[in-house]
């Protein structure tokens, strides 16, 4: 068991190490090595999850070595096993490796393939070590390759400015929230024991032992949402995902469904004993998910972009996911994560064979796609409609868990969520309408390969059945204390939530049908008649500009500028200008005692022998 747990980890890590030393002009071995490492991999964990399941394996499994050894301090690097590790390595290497094998076909034409797949190999390897990790630092040594494998697949076209803009952005807007989530780190293992000697990084040490009592809790739950904020891009710092689907689409779907945004979500859960004893840190986890997830849909309401729509959808349902895990709701955030990962998976994949079959994402040259492009419909259908929550797909049960959850203890929460989900379902029905159905607008498309159709049937069907699959029940067992996702509001309470919903997201619907299915009032009469807040959403809340301007008029014109002149008057000016100028001093005032005067030396030569004589005698 042992060794099938670090095969997990280290067959994607070879799969990379192959394809850079020997595959990097070789296509078909880079792309098998990359797809065979992640499917080891899965098969592993499918071993493991079914003994664990058997009761042929005793969770939680934990290894490790030490990898840092210093007195009073030891980091170790390792594998655990528990139900939350093992769901998550399962969603991360099921999923990917669906993703892994439409990329063969996705970018069979392109001119880097080789080096395509070995950064991916790359980023499934630092993903499993965010979900492996038995303490903190190894996370973060898997969360900062995480943000450098996603900067490399997002800027993959880098020769495109909007690519390497994109990929810069979300590197800096990472490190900035990372840096916050480091001092969070540092300051848990300092408060972890009041003695020096019994302070660690290891989960289920800390989880055991608890924190030191004190204010600093409070301070340190913040820090550690920094992390969180930045990879599962939370307001405010959401403004990178969008930008990021200027990569290609296998690493949209990728990064964005299954793998680097839900890592912030799957922290929260892994450190949960933290966050639910303090009330205030959980107040603000539930807040900005919930925010997050209302602007993040308000957004794609006025997006035209395919990919960018999906991008928003992704950003409004890890809300949902914060907000549930503030709200207490640990089993329900997971199993939304867990569900979100197959239909996003599908949207962004189908999205995907739509630009490969019509090489067009935007969605007013769209239409009519149905006639052409029947299995990608479909697909995208089954997609759209678990997304929107329609019974009796996965998308429905996860969201309903979160409904729930937010009915039972925050009502203003719950309202804000249910109108969430009907804007949900607006711009997802817009979405279908607008491209799929009607007559084309000059793009007329054609079926994608067997290759790429495959794994979108094989997520189309985990779409379907993801929700009678008992998942509530396998995460629940991981976490201590945990009800099902429905508790707490009771069975007139979840009939009512359920009851809502639907309503809503019937109403959703039937607008977007109204609007650009049937065309009752032109889209273009609304946005009119709505200029104002319209302007305001089709500018992303100006959140782009007030950060440009910040960096322009705030930071570079006040903080570059006062530490410039710091640098220049106080650090070389002043002291390194102080040091060279006594050097220059001394080396002159040694020079006027260098006469070439022989008397004068003797005269010296004398005078130190007459002083060490007295200081001899006395």
């Amino acid at each position: 068991m042992v060794m099938l747990a670090w095969t997990i980890l280290l067959a994607p890590l070879a799969a990379a190490g192959l394809v850079w030393l020997v595959g990097i002009h070789r296509k078909p071995l880079a792309s098998s090595a990359a797809i065979l490492g992640l499917l080891i991999a899965f098969g592993c964990a499918l071993q493991l999850f079914l003994a664990g399941r058997s009761g042929a394996l005793i969770l939680p499994l934990e290894t490790n070595f030490a990898w840092i050894a210093l007195p009073g301090l030891t980091i170790q690097f390792g594998v655990l096993i528990d139900p939350l590790s093992l769901l998550m390595t399962l969603v991360v290497t099921g999923v990917g490796s669906a993703i892994f094998i439409y990329a063969t076909g996705y970018m069979h034409d392109d001119a880097a393939y080789s080096r395509f797949f070995g950064v991916l190999s790359l980023f499934a390897f630092s993903m499993l070590t965010i979900v492996l990790a038995t303490n903190w630092v190894q996370l973060f040594m898997g969360w900062e390759l995480v943000g450098f494998s996603s900067y490399l697949l997002i800027g993959h076209w880098y020769a495109k400015p909007a690519a390497a803009e994109a990929g810069k952005k979300a590197f800096i807007v990472n490190r900035v929230a990372d840096f916050g989530f480091m001092l969070g780190i540092l300051m848990l293992w300092a408060y972890s024991s009041a003695d020096p000697a019994q302070r660690t990084f290891n989960f289920l040490q800390l989880e055991h032992a608890g924190l030191v009592h004190g204010a600093m809790p409070v301070l340190i739950g913040l820090l550690l949402f920094c992390g969180p904020v930045g990879k599962s891009a939370q307001f405010p710092l959401h403004v990178w995902l969008p930008d990021a689907m200027e990569g290609p689409t296998p690493v949209s779907a990728l990064i964005h469904a299954a793998t680097m945004v839900a890592a912030g979500v799957y922290l929260l859960c892994r450190a949960f004993w933290l966050f639910e004893g303090l009330p205030e840190v959980m107040t603000v986890i539930m807040w900005v998910g919930g925010v997050t997830a209302f602007l993040a849909a308000g957004l794609a309401l006025v997006e035209n972009d395919l990919k960018r729509i999906l991008a928003y959808s992704t950003l409004s349902q890890l809300g949902y996911m914060v907000m549930a895990l503030g709200l207490g709701g640990r089993t329900a955030g997971m199993y939304h994560l867990t569900t979100h990962a197959f239909f996003k998976a599908l949207l962004f994949l189908a999205a995907g064979s739509v630009i490969h079959g019509t090489h067009e994402q935007d969605i007013r040259k769209l239409g009519g796609l149905w006639h052409d492009m029947r299995w990608t419909s479909l697909t995208f259908l089954i997609g759209a409609l678990a997304l929107c929550g329609i019974p009796p797909l996965s998308g429905f049960f996860s969201k309903e868990a979160i409904l729930t959850v937010a009915f039972a203890r925050n009502p203003a929460l719950f309202s804000l969520g249910v109108l969430t989900a009907g804007l949900t379902a607006f711009y997802t029905g817009r979405a279908w309408f607008v491209a799929f159905t009607g007559k084309a607008r000059g793009h007329h498309g054609h079926e994608s390969p067997p290759v790429m159709l495959i794994p979108l049937f094989v997520l189309a069907a985990l779409s379907i059945v993801g929700g009678f699959l008992g998942l509530p029940a396998l995460i629940a067992s991981g976490v201590h204390g945990a009800a099902a996702p429905h508790g707490g509001a009771g069975h007139a309470g979840g009939l009512l939530v359920m009851a809502v919903s639907i309503a809503v997201v019937a109403i959703g619907l039937g607008l977007a049908w109204l609007l650009y299915g049937k065309q009752v009032v032109l889209p273009g009469q609304v946005a009119r008649a709505l200029a104002l807040p319209t302007s305001f959403v089709e500018q992303r809340y100006y959140i782009d500009e007030l950060y440009s301007w910040y960096v322009l008029h705030v930071q570079q014109r006040y903080i570059a500028r006062s530490c410039e002149w710091v640098e220049q008057r106080v650090i070389i000016d002043g002291l390194v200008g102080g040091i060279t100028a006594l050097t220059r001093w001394l080396g002159f005032t040694v020079r006027l005692l260098q006469t070439g005067r022989v008397q004068a030396y003797v005269l010296v030569f004398l005078v130190g022998i007459v002083w060490l004589l007295t200081s001899a005698l006395h």
